[in-house]
């Protein structure tokens, strides 16, 4: 008989007990699942996993379309994967979009528009996403960053953005989620550094050219609604998450699918 941690209390208790003895959570291990479960969680890692999917559909925009490798036109744009290339990957925005291409709002997540650009996004999503991950854990960690995402690419479509893409908004959701929590918890000084962070990415954002501000401003609103959300129950691990986790995970998975219908098929 496996002993866990109550998803609730967090004291050891039996993996097959009926209610937890110290907090009174019903099923604290899932039938046997939660132990199963979480280790899965902490072997995927996500924030790992993000940045290896994240640097292959990189080079894989780059291979669609050699050419544009040599067509540098700044700083931003060196080793920037063409229009082509990125729209057959799943590019968002009005035009994808109005196109029917709704999934895109998911697969956009996961491209990048040059060097500097993946760069740097994704130094913020392994200097974020274990942070998060320590707060929340691994599967709501992410769902923030999907539903971040997402709210992001949706506030880029409404604000007329032809083509989008990137991670920015779901950082902007990491961020967020880190400013709730340290709201909630009363942590004055944790709160203000990711608030400082956050204002300083803003006004980067307007300051260098081609940034999707808006998406910034989407994600930062959903990632901080979804973290809210999550905080609100003392359950770092459980159930919710596990199916949150889960559902955003599937929907990635449809997401590119369902392009890959749509481009190749």
């Amino acid at each position: 008989m496996a002993a866990i941690l109550c998803p609730r209390c967090h004291k050891i208790v039996s993996s097959e007990a009926e209610t937890c003895p110290h907090c009174g959570q019903r099923k604290p291990g899932l039938w046997g699942a939660t132990a199963t479960i979480r280790k899965l969680g902490l072997q995927l890692n996500f924030p790992h996993l993000i940045t290896v999917f994240c640097g292959v559909l990189y080079l894989l925009a780059l291979a669609l379309d050699p050419s544009a490798i040599f067509q540098t036109q700044g700083l931003m744009q060196i080793l920037s994967p063409s229009l082509e290339a990125s729209i057959k990957l799943g590019v968002t925005g009005t035009r994808p979009v109005t196109y029917g291409w709704w999934w895109t709002l998911i697969t956009a997540i996961y491209l990048h528009g040059g060097l500097l650009h993946i760069f740097f996004n994704m130094m913020w999503v392994r200097q974020l996403g274990p942070v998060v991950e320590e707060l929340f854990g691994p599967f709501r960690l992410f769902a923030i960053f999907t539903i971040a995402g997402i709210t992001g690419f949706i506030a880029s479509t409404l604000a007329g953005h032809a083509f989008t893409l990137g991670a920015s908004g779901s950082i902007f959701g990491l961020l967020a989620a880190a400013i709730a929590y340290g709201r909630r918890a009363g942590s004055q000084l944790f709160t203000r550094q990711f608030l400082q962070w956050a204002v300083l990415l803003f006004v980067m954002g307007f300051i260098m050219p081609g940034v999707d501000n808006w998406a910034h401003g989407g994600g930062f609103v959903g990632g901080y609604a979804a973290a809210y959300v999550f905080s609100r129950s003392s359950e770092r691990e459980g159930l919710g998450a596990y199916l949150a986790g889960g559902l955003c995970l599937l929907a990635t998975v449809g997401a590119f699918v369902l392009q890959f219908i749509a481009v190749f098929l």
